[in-house]
C-alpha cells in the first residue's frame, strides 16, 4: 500500500516478552505499512520507560497520564503533570477519562471524576491534546470535558464503542474518534453503522495492543501490525479503498499532532 498507517493508540511496553528492544514489532508493523506509533501512558511509574522508548525510536511518540481504572495509581497535581509533558516526544495527556465498569459503583465516581478533571486541567496548562478512555460513561465523560473546557485542546476518544449521539457530542468538542479491533468483531454491527456515518476528518485507527486483537487474530496478543486489519474493516464498512482510509486517518493524526511529522528526521 502506498499510504502509511498510524497506530494512534498502543502500549508497546506491555507486549510480551517485553519491549526494551521493540524492533521486531516495529519491523512487522512497517511491513504492513504502519509508520508511526503513539504508545500511551497508563500510569506515572512506567512513564520514564515510555519516554526513553520514544526518544530511542523516531517513529514512536508517547503520552503521560493516569488510567481511570485503579484508585491506587499515583497521581500528581495538574501543574506537575503538565511539566512532565514538556518534551517534544510527549504528544498528549492521558489516557484519562471515566470507566464505570472497573469501579465498585457510584460511590467511586468522585475520585474518578476528580482524577479526570485534574488531567484535563493539565492538558490545558500544557496546551496538548487529551487521550480519552470512556467505558459505560459517555454522558458524564462528555459533560466533564465540556465543563473543564477540553474543547480548547481537543484530542482522541480512543477505542470508541458508543452510539451516534455520543460520537456527535465528542466531535462537537473537537475530539477525534479512534476505532480499534472491536470494529472487526462479529457482534459489532451497531458500531459499524456508526463508523459508516462518521466524517472522515474525525477518524483515526488504533490497536490498543496488547488488547483487543482484531479478526482474524482473536485470542492472540494484539500488536501494531494489526492496525491494518482495523483500517481494512473500516474501508469495507464505508465502501472505500484501504489506501484512502490509510491516507486520511494518517493525515488526521498529523493534523492533531503536527510535531510528529518531523520525528523521522530527528
Amino acid at each position: 500500500m502506498t499510504a502509511t498507517l498510524v497506530d494512534s493508540h498502543c502500549h508497546l511496553h506491555m507486549l510480551e516478552p517485553g519491549t526494551d528492544h521493540p524492533e521486531p514489532y516495529l519491523d512487522m508493523a512497517a511491513r504492513q505499512g504502519v509508520g508511526h506509533f503513539l504508545t500511551v501512558s497508563v500510569d506515572l511509574d512506567s512513564f520514564p520507560g515510555l519516554l526513553k522508548l520514544a526518544e530511542n525510536y523516531p517513529q514512536v511518540s508517547t503520552s503521560v497520564g493516569v488510567h481511570p481504572c485503579g484508585k491506587h495509581l499515583r497521581m500528581v497535581s495538574p501543574a506537575q503533570l503538565a511539566a512532565m509533558a514538556d518534551h517534544p516526544k510527549v504528544l498528549a495527556i492521558g489516557e484519562t477519562g471515566l470507566d464505570y465498569l472497573c469501579i465498585a459503583g457510584p460511590e467511586d465516581h468522585e475520585w474518578q471524576h476528580q482524577r479526570f478533571r485534574d488531567q484535563i486541567r493539565a492538558a490545558r496548562l500544557a496546551e496538548k491534546p487529551l487521550i480519552i478512555h470512556s467505558r459505560q460513561a459517555p454522558e458524564d465523560t462528555a459533560r466533564i470535558l465540556r465543563e473543564e473546557g477540553a474543547d480548547s485542546v481537543g484530542g482522541i476518544i480512543h477505542c470508541f464503542t458508543e452510539n451516534w449521539k455520543s460520537a456527535c457530542a465528542f466531535m462537537d468538542l473537537g475530539f477525534h474518534i479512534s476505532l480499534s479491533g472491536i470494529l472487526t468483531f462479529q457482534g459489532a454491527g451497531k458500531l459499524r453503522k456508526v463508523a459508516k456515518r462518521l466524517p472522515r476528518e474525525s477518524l483515526l485507527v488504533e490497536t490498543d495492543c496488547p488488547y483487543l486483537a482484531p479478526a482474524p487474530y482473536r485470542g492472540r496478543q494484539n500488536q501494531p501490525a494489526f492496525v491494518r486489519e482495523v483500517a481494512a474493516c473500516l474501508a469495507e464498512v464505508r465502501g472505500e479503498a484501504l489506501e484512502g482510509v490509510a491516507e486520511y486517518t494518517t493525515d488526521n493524526f498529523y493534523r492533531l499532532f503536527p510535531a510528529a511529522r518531523h520525528f523521522q528526521a530527528l
